[in-house]
């Protein structure tokens, strides 16, 4: 990405609210550690990543939000991903909080964070079956031999 690029998405930071969409999920890694470092907004804390299911596109989509505690500033980042390739790069290296809600979103949209030190899942067993949160998840009708709550009776 050139220079006029990088000013032309920074220029979101004067708008209200900020919000930025990038087209291309490839750069969420690069425009965030960019975010980071620039003096002159460093959005120094990683406030939460959502993961929706945009089953009617054929996408999920990933949204970050960040918050600048020097400059008291937020934006909210959000990047589209194709359901035939579901993966983003991940953000650990620029903020730590980021361990974690990548882990979440992983186990509950099968999303893979390309990069992430430790991706496993964190809320379901290792061999569940699925991801509960996407919208064509099926639950399990037994797990271990024991019957969810899930099935109708």
């Amino acid at each position: 990405m050139n220079l006029s690029d990088w000013n032309e998405k920074m220029n979101v930071l004067r708008e209200q609210p900020r919000h930025v969409q990038l087209l291309n999920p490839e750069e969420i890694a690069s425009f965030c550690k960019e975010l980071h470092t620039r003096k002159d907004c460093y959005f120094d804390l990683l406030s939460c990543i959502t993961g929706i299911d945009n089953a009617q596109e054929n996408t999920m989509e990933i949204v970050y939000q960040l918050y600048s505690i020097p400059f008291n500033q937020s934006i909210t980042i959000d990047i589209k991903i194709n359901r035939t390739h579901l993966a983003a790069p991940s953000v650990t290296s620029i903020w730590r909080s980021a361990d974690w809600m990548e882990r979440e979103i992983f186990d509950m949209f099968g999303i893979e964070f390309i990069g992430h030190p430790d991706l496993r899942k964190i809320l379901t067993p290792n061999d569940w079956e699925g991801y509960p949160l996407r919208k064509d998840y099926r639950p399990q009708e037994k797990y271990h031999g024991l019957t969810t709550s899930a099935v109708k009776r």
